[in-house]
């Protein structure tokens, strides 16, 4: 194994998804064994049309437990309500300190439009326009309190600077928001969006808005093949291409030893299954995948989803990145607190400072 010069290491993310478990303390012991193996995230799936608890809470809960590890829950932008989404993401941010991410999702089902009873199901066009203009405004939302807004003089009893909030004054396509918000600006600024791009239909998102693009791919061209197509609209949309991390999602099933029985599994690669692309195999043979993958330029790492979670996240960490890491292939510890340090990500300038939109009324 050998990682091409120049690319640094590859970023590693684990999904921390329990079937039918409402208990926090399972997913907090999977999301600190994740710690332990030093991955960038964990990510916990959530939806309004099954069963299960909700996610942002969940890792809020699991925040206290761990120093470093970025937690990222999907939060859908369908039938929610935009400024309490960013609160939410913000607020798990400072709980957090700096270390939350959010992914954004839709929903797409009739069932699930019925449990609202505002409106029926939309297309999914139509779906991910909206959750872009939901990611813009959140993005304004908290920029639209300045980075030392807070005075917290109990002396001349001011709390903040009203010169340093800002109205954000958004209208949607569906929704119109004036803020400012109610939570001061996160820690990383912006906590880091993250959007499954293996869709048609949201990858103009994830290329404007997400900072982690996930793509679901059975192969290298596939995923090289959707990554530049990525880059590209995010230069076509103003942004540095290079400030977008594109992760291969793939489920992982470690519980059949060092080599795997059926072809085109193990060190043949995954195989595209009902609910995406699967590798079967040893974690030998995982730690080669994810090195040669990343050191041809096809991803910048991988989002691991275990068909097992406990058995095969802990084979992820014990024996695939544990392998990596001997390899100086992955990192052996965080250099830095927050999760847009450890992707390598920059924190983002404040968008309305200077701009002469600022609440008036001085400080109180």
């Amino acid at each position: 194994m050998s990682a091409r010069h120049g690319r640094g290491l590859p970023h590693l993310a684990a999904a921390v998804d329990l079937a039918g478990c409402f208990g926090a303390e399972s997913y907090v012991e999977l999301v600190r064994l994740a710690e332990r193996g030093g991955l960038d995230f964990v990510t916990l799936d959530d939806s309004f049309g099954r069963p299960g608890p909700d996610a942002l809470c969940v890792l809020s809960r699991s925040a206290p437990s761990t120093r470093r590890i970025g937690l990222v829950p999907t939060v859908t932008t369908t039938h929610t309500e935009p400024f309490r989404v960013q609160a939410a993401v913000a607020t798990l941010d400072w709980i957090s300190r700096g270390r939350a991410g959010w992914r954004i999702d839709v929903s797409t089902g009739e069932g699930e439009a019925r449990l609202f009873g505002r409106r029926p199901a939309a297309p999914p066009e139509e779906l991910w326009r909206e959750a872009g203009e939901v990611a813009d405004v959140a993005a304004k939302l908290w920029d639209s309190w300045e980075d030392g807004a807070e005075i917290r003089d109990v002396h001349d009893g001011r709390f903040l600077d009203r010169n340093k909030l800002h109205h954000v004054d958004f209208t949607g396509t569906a929704f119109s928001v004036r803020g400012p918000s109610t939570v001061p600006r996160p820690p990383q600024g912006h906590p880091v969006r993250v959007v499954d791009a293996t869709g048609h239909e949201a990858r103009s998102v994830a290329a404007r808005y997400a900072d982690v693009a996930l793509v679901r791919a059975a192969t290298p061209a596939q995923a090289t093949a959707v990554r530049d197509e990525l880059r590209a609209l995010a230069a076509r949309s103003g942004r540095d291409p290079d400030g977008l991390r594109v992760l291969v999602s793939l489920l992982i099933d470690l519980g059949d030893g060092e080599h795997a029985a059926e072809p085109g599994h193990g060190g043949g690669g995954p195989r595209p299954t009902a609910r995406g692309p699967l590798y079967r195999g040893g974690p030998v043979d995982l730690a080669e995948l994810v090195a040669g993958w990343h050191a041809d330029g096809v991803t910048d790492g991988f989002h691991l989803v275990p068909v097992e979670p406990r058995r095969d996240l802990e084979r992820l960490v014990n024996g695939t990145v544990a392998l990596l890491q001997h390899r100086g292939l992955f990192r052996t510890f965080y250099p830095g607190s927050t999760l847009r340090e450890h992707l390598g990500l920059a924190r983002p300038a404040h968008q309305y400072a200077g701009a002469g939109s600022a609440m008036t009324g001085g400080t109180s």
